[in-house]
Formats: structure tokens, sequence, C-alpha cells
């Protein structure tokens, strides 16, 4: 399996590698698996459960952390991606497949930030839930305390059966890859992303070591950071320096942060936002927040769209 992954990214050309990717993807995942494989064997990286209590019989997820994450003195990174299908490790799923793993992953931030002497962690805001198969209900018929005749109500019994007969064979013929009924089991307290961001800074980030936190944040990302910061001001304020914002899609209107926030945002935070303007070219904004800036291109927008 990891050989044909590492031949998929990295030595196909990339007609071929779009082509095979959008056919396996719906049911096999195979690049999440590829880049949580990277994160641990080539970041060197500790896939930590959550939640931190979770019993062995409840749904769990994870993130990925350094060795020196929560012991670290001087510094620590934290990454979060944005919504849609991405999970841990990824910027955006198109990217991997249309360029490389160095333009859609977050491995290149990871190691850049281990060499220069970082820890690490890296959030897993999209993983909210797992899927199980529902269980099936055995509804007694109406008509089996009624005083029908027995062949009439016979008669409506196998006219019930195969009207869910046609309807199982349609459901599975428009959707085949759903042949069971599943339902949605969310995981405590990492329910959305921003429950997910709060629940890692409450069990982890702010137990580190690090004098200096710092975040980069992409698109929904980016929401889920400043409603940490409402929900944790002092907290966020006394230990994070900075905040590097990409497409960021928060609002402080609509997210009704204070102007004690707004003013923190100011000084600490810039959103790096897609344009055709020189790198760093201020752009205008309709928000009183952080400043936005010019990425210099077009940043990973497709992730909403894969």
């Amino acid at each position: 399996m990891n050989i044909i992954l590492i031949i998929m990214l990295k030595y196909i050309n990339r007609n071929t590698l779009r082509l095979i990717t959008n056919r396996l993807l719906p049911s096999s995942n195979i690049i999440t698996k590829y880049v949580y494989e990277l994160l641990e064997k080539d970041c060197n990286l500790k896939k930590i459960s959550i939640p931190v209590d979770a019993t062995e019989s409840e749904p769990k997820s994870f993130i990925f952390m350094s060795e020196d994450a929560l012991t670290n003195p001087q510094k620590l990174m934290v990454l979060i991606h944005g919504s849609g299908v991405v999970r841990a490790g990824q910027w955006a799923r198109r990217l991997i497949i249309n360029e490389d793993l160095d333009s859609g992953t977050q491995i290149p931030f990871i190691k850049r930030a281990v060499d220069e002497g970082y820890g690490v962690i890296v959030l897993n805001p999209n993983e909210n839930y797992i899927e199980v198969e529902k269980p099936k209900t055995h509804v007694q018929s109406s008509s089996d305390s009624s005083d029908e005749p027995a062949e009439k109500r016979e008669r409506k019994d196998k006219v019930s059966k195969e009207t869910k007969k046609r309807r199982d064979f349609y459901e599975k013929y428009r959707n085949p890859q759903r042949e069971k009924e599943m339902m949605q089991l969310y995981i405590r307290e990492n329910g959305s992303p921003e429950e997910h961001a709060i629940y890692v800074w409450d069990h982890f980030i702010a137990q580190s070591a690090a004098e200096n936190v710092f975040f980069v944040a992409h698109s929904y990302g980016g929401l889920a950071f400043v409603e940490l910061m409402i929900q944790r001001e002092a907290d966020v304020k006394s230990k994070v320096t900075a905040v590097a914002l990409t497409d960021s899609v928060h609002n402080v209107w609509h997210q009704e942060a204070g102007k004690t926030i707004r003013e923190w945002m100011r000084e600490n935070c810039c959103n790096w936002v897609s344009s055709s303007e020189p790198l760093d070219t201020s752009v205008e904004s309709m928000l009183p927040d952080c400043p936005r800036v010019s990425a210099g291109m077009c940043l990973m927008t497709d992730v909403w769209f894969f």
C-alpha cells in the first residue's frame, strides 16, 4: 500500500493522478492515510487520542504533536486547517493532487518549525464524529391488533413488503456505495471545529511550558481561533505571541468579538489573502480587526470545492 501511494503522489503525471484519485477517494481516503503516515514517520510527530479521558467504547478523534510540544520552554507552533474534507496535516487536498505534497500539506511548515526549535501541535478540527451502522428497528404492523380479516391483513403486509423492497432497490441503485444506513456519533467536546480548538487549548496548549505560542490558521481555522479567543480571552492573550491567518473567514461582528479582542488582533494577527498584488501589499478590509495583506498568489480556496 505504501509503495502504491508513493508512486501515485510522486511519480505519476498529474492528469493520470487526478483521474485515479478522483475515482478512489470516495471509498478509500488514501491521501489522508498517507499524510498521517508522513506526519508520524517523516515529521516524527506522535498521534494523541482525544478526549484524553475517553472510555474504550466511546467515539474518539486525535491530534498530532512533536515530542517536545508540552515541554519546550521557548516556543510552540499550532497549525489549524480549514473546513471540508481535509484532515490533520493537510491544507487543501486538490493542491496535493494537482501540485504536490509541499503545496497542499502542512509538512513543510512542520519541518521548518522543528528545525527552528519549535514544539508543534497539529489540530484535526474536521474529525468531529464517527459513522456506525444504524440499528435496525422492527416496527410492528398496526394491523396486527385490528379486527381486519386475516386475508386482508396478509394482502396489506405483502404490499408493504413489496413497496419497501422497491424502495431499497432504488436507493441501492442511486447510491451503490451506501448499502447500509449509517448514523453519526459525535465525539465528546469535539463535535465542531470550534469545540475542538477550545478542547485542545484547555488540555494541551494551555498546559504547555512554552512562553510564546504561535498559530497558523487557514480559512475556517481562523474563525475557530477567533472563537477560541472569545471563550478564553485572558489565557490566549497571556500565551499567544502572534497569529498568521491565510484567507481566514472569521468575522468579528458575526462572532461578536469584543473591542479588546479586536484591538489585540490588530497588534498580533495578520491575514494573508488571495490577491494578484505583490506579496505583503496592504489589502483593504471592511472589518476593524487584523491587517489584511496580499499573499502574492491565489491561496488554497479550492479546499471548499473538492
